[in-house]
């Protein structure tokens, strides 16, 4: 009956863990505008497409994601390229538990 009732307790918490929100709000403060934004599961090897695409981010301005990936994962990579060349990243940002990455 143990078993029974930690087998159950295992998978709803899977459950809840693959139900987490994966949403993610990028703030532009820095006063340079975004021209690329990339997220990738922890164990993805490339950064993948380009979330932004077409589209800048100016300096005040923000926009959301979902960037569940359908993976299940909670932990992301993310990077961002400004119109300077500048680059910045966050090696294992919990998109379950942050909603948001800014750049002051």
């Amino acid at each position: 009956m143990k078993i029974f009732f930690a087998l159950v307790a295992l998978i709803a918490t899977t459950v809840a863990a693959q139900a987490e929100n994966r949403w993610v709000t990028i703030e532009n403060y820095s006063g340079v505008t975004m021209r690329e934004f990339y997220a990738s599961n922890r164990d993805q090897r490339t950064w993948g497409r380009d979330w932004l695409g077409s589209q800048l981010l100016y300096s005040g301005q923000s926009i959301n994601f979902n960037i569940d990936d359908g993976s299940g994962y909670c932990i992301y990579d993310l990077k961002a390229v400004f119109m300077n060349d500048q680059e910045f990243t966050s090696m294992g940002f919990n998109v379950c538990e942050r909603g948001s990455w800014s750049f002051n």
